[in-house]
This record gives structure tokens, sequence and C-alpha cells, in this order.
């Protein structure tokens, strides 16, 4: 009889014995926490976890892991950990970047592998600002912040991390908050499960040079008004007395308040993460403060056909009836000739 191994892991197996670097208070240290309590839930050994990051803050967090890892360089670790996965498409591959090694330098690799659905897991922390560099603009900076490299305030339109997976072809695509370790610990777990690329954007906080810059919706004093957690199945509803919602008026969302108008909670949009038409998933990617709330959870989570296992496919079925079984068939195959 098959003996089967449960793996029981705790958060601690996953922490390594690294001294952690980052700014106290940075949102860094509540998205590592987040990370070591989904690994335990997925019940893969650990040999089979490989973390591979490119240049920044969030890149340190390969040797806060007690996993496999490496820390690459800027702009590249989707290029790397797409090899890391077509290679050995049994591991468990997680990016980690943030919004200036993943969108500038890195914005061609990391299109890329979203569109070729790659079976990997992206964790972008998104604090809208160059923190390594010490407090450049990023390609997420609000138009017209004022930054070192931007003295009079930029003049260009934002990145929307949403809408650019979608736009990529993206089959999963979920947000969160650093400081939401629940719902960033959930979120972790059902992406490592997803079959496909997986994007987890997180509204991350750098205390030294954007602090405070998603206060606006995560402050706790006012994120249950500004702020919608997304399920599967339910109906959007948002607000401290759970009094807000969506509705489609037309081609586009409106909120709406349950209660007044005649509007009652059979009139709340319900959410479909599986729907395969992203028209809805779009918007909702792409809601802001004030017209909109933040939409938070998992928005898009559609089933594909990934890139390693239609390759593995391919190598299997091109092999059976290959000529070229060993290197000397290889090296005999085609136009060759002897050396006299």
């Amino acid at each position: 009889m098959e003996e089967t191994v449960v793996n029981k892991y705790t958060p601690k197996d996953f922490k390594s014995d690294q001294e952690v670097r980052w700014c106290p208070g940075c949102g860094d240290h509540a998205i590592l926490s987040s990370v070591q309590r989904a690994l335990p839930e997925l019940g893969i050994p650990k040999e089979k976890f490989a973390f591979i990051s490119g240049i920044g803050c969030s890149s340190r967090f390969p040797y806060y892991m007690d996993t496999y890892g490496f820390h690459s360089i800027h702009g590249r670790a989707s290029a790397i950990a797409s090899g890391v996965k077509t290679a050995n498409p049994e591991l468990s591959v997680w990016q980690i970047t943030g919004d200036g090694d993943a969108l500038a330098i890195g914005g061609n690799h990391f299109i890329h592998v979203i569109r070729r659905n790659i079976n990997i897991n992206i964790i972008l922390f998104n604090n809208e600002i160059y923190g390594l560099t010490k407090g450049q603009y990023s390609p997420t900076s609000t138009k017209g912040i004022v930054t070192k490299t931007s003295p009079y305030g930029t003049v260009e339109e934002p990145f929307s991390v949403g809408e650019l997976v979608i736009g990529a072809k993206g089959k999963f695509f979920a947000r969160t908050i650093d400081t939401n370790i629940a719902l960033s610990t959930q979120i972790y777990t059902e992406a490592a499960r997803h079959k496909g690329t997986s994007v987890v954007e997180v509204l991350q906080n750098c205390v030294i040079f954007n602090d405070g810059v998603h206060d606006t919706v995560a402050d706790k004093e006012v994120r249950d008004d500004r702020t919608l957690i997304l399920k599967h199945g339910q109906p959007m509803i948002f607000g401290k007395n759970n009094d807000k919602g969506l509705i489609l008026d037309g081609l586009k969302l409106r909120v709406v308040k349950i209660g007044e108008d005649g509007i009652t909670e059979k009139d709340i949009i319900v959410h479909d993460a599986t729907e395969p038409n992203p028209g809805i998933q779009y918007m909702l990617a792409n809601m802001r403060y004030p017209e909109f709330p933040v939409a938070l959870g998992v928005i898009r989570a559609v089933e594909g056909v990934t890139y390693d296992s239609a390759m593995t496919e391919q190598i299997s079925e091109i092999k059976k009836t290959s000529k070229i079984k060993c290197m000397d068939d290889l090296l005999m195959h085609g136009s060759t000739w002897k050396v006299e």
C-alpha cells in the first residue's frame, strides 16, 4: 500500500536565520509574515519551494525564507522564474518584485510571463516609489507627485497593475493590503493553488520615501467604507454598516446605498472571479477612490492551459515519433560527413 506523506509545517519552518534588514515599520515585514503563514497550508515539501527576486527593497525576500531562492538582477526575475519553472515543473515558484522592478525595466518580461501563463506566483509590492534608490517616482506613482526625479510633479499617467495583467491575457489577479495579514494569507494560498501565472498586487507602505501612500483607503478609520473585499459567488457589498454595494448601470459600475431609492441586496451584482469575459473584472481592478471603493481579494481566477504543461506535453509527443533516441543519433542526424 502506498504511503501518504503529510507535510505538517508551521510558519517558523519557513523563517531563515538571516537578520531582516528592512526599515522598522516597512510593509515588507507584514508581507513576509503572510507568505510564511500561507506556505504551511499548501502541503508542499519545503524542498520544492523556490523564491526568485529582482532588485529593490522587496527583492531581499529570498534571504529571509528557509527555502531555495535566487536574488537575481534588475527586472529579470520573470525571465529567471520562467526558466526555473519550465526546467523543473514540480517546483512551486514564487517571484518577488516591486513596482519599479516589474513594471519599468522588467515590464517586457512581466507581460510576457503573464501572456504565456507559466505556472508561477508573482507578488508585486506596490509602494508607488523607488525605495532602494532613495525616492524616485515609479511607473505606478500618482500623476503630479513630487519626488527627487520629479521636482515639479510628474506629468505622466501611472500604470494600473490590474489593467496591465488583464490586458496581457492574465488568468489570475488579486489585490491586498500589507497590513491585512488574514486576507493576504488567504490570497497567497489561492494564488499558489491556481494553475497558471498568478499576480498578487500588494498595496505596500514605504515609511521613508512614500509614507502613508495608501492611507486614504487603508487607514483603519476609513477602510471599511473605501475598500471592497470581493468574495466569489457573493454580492459586492461594503461599508462600515454593510449598506453600500455595486450595481451594473448600463455598461458601467455604480455605487448605491442599500435601502435608498428602492435598492435591495438582490440588486447588488454577484462577484464571479471565474468568468472568462474580463469586462466586469477589468472595471473592478480599475476602481479608484473617491468615485469607487478600491477592490481587494481575488478579482480574476480563470482556468487556462499553462505554458509549462503544454511544453512538457509537446516534448512527450515528439519523443514518440522522433528518430533521435540518443546523443549518437543526434550527432549523426542530418547532413554528416567523415574527415579521412
